[in-house]
């Protein structure tokens, strides 16, 4: 007998573990540079960048000093931010042309085999997103991608961003289920162990592509997780789907 004799769900960390978010961003951002006379930016470097504050905009609501905020929101604030670094003055881009490279969070691309691994996994288990993205952009992404989940959970059904223990334990409640009921997949070691400290059951697929070709973090496992993948049609296969 093994833990997820008893999984009834399996739940995906989404940015970096379904979708490549590198690739898309600077796909939608080349041009964007490009209109406002910055060939020199490398558009990989622009999504490093807008990336790099991701977790400090979350940490701000995490820590109390904001209330919960959307993703959508965060995104957008990070991305004037970016502009200006690169002294590019938001105020002088139309909304509609920001908006619209906001949403290239919304258009991501799945890993290769991330859409036929989902869909062999919900053979057996309900599917769904435990992602610090929000229900609209989640449900644009799924809907674009074809990711056939079961249900969109954003991260407003916890009010809370991972590694928040709440995270994992709202979107366990609910879907009717008690922690260890609930399996994590993801290509983050750090949200993996925040899961198993909430009890649910874990499953480790890396990504080394995530960060590019000098990515070091997160290649392997750093922990023994319940279950260790090459990607998702190989943890269908591992769990009998």
């Amino acid at each position: 007998m093994t833990r997820f004799d008893g999984v009834r769900a399996l739940v995906f960390d989404v940015f970096g573990t379904v979708v490549d978010w590198r690739e898309g961003v600077a796909r939608e951002a080349a041009p964007f540079l490009a209109r406002h006379g910055r060939h020199d930016v490398d558009p990989h470097a622009f999504a490093d960048a807008w990336r790099a504050r991701y977790q400090p905009a979350m940490e701000e609501c995490r820590s109390g000093r904001r209330p919960f905020t959307r993703l959508d929101v965060l995104h957008r604030e990070n991305l004037e931010a970016v502009l200006a670094d690169l002294g590019l003055d938001p105020r002088r881009i139309g909304e509609a042309e920001l908006d619209d490279l906001n949403r290239a969070w919304h258009r991501l691309d799945p890993w290769p085999e991330a859409v036929a691994g989902v869909t062999r996994l919900k053979r057996r288990f309900t599917v769904a997103p435990l992602s610090n993205g929000n229900i609209a952009l989640l449900t644009a992404m799924a809907k674009r991608a074809g990711i056939p989940w079961d249900a969109v959970l954003g991260a407003e059904v916890a009010q809370a961003y991972k590694p928040r223990p709440e995270a994992y334990l709202r979107t366990a409640e609910v879907l009717g289920l008690r922690p260890p009921e609930l399996c994590l997949v993801a290509a983050h070691n750090d949200d993996l162990r925040a899961a198993r400290a909430a009890g649910l059951v874990t499953a480790f697929v890396p990504r080394p592509a995530e960060h590019g070709t000098g990515q070091t973090a997160d290649l392997t496992p750093v922990e023994p997780w319940d279950a260790v993948a090459r990607d998702f049609q190989d943890l269908a296969h591992r769990l009998g789907c």
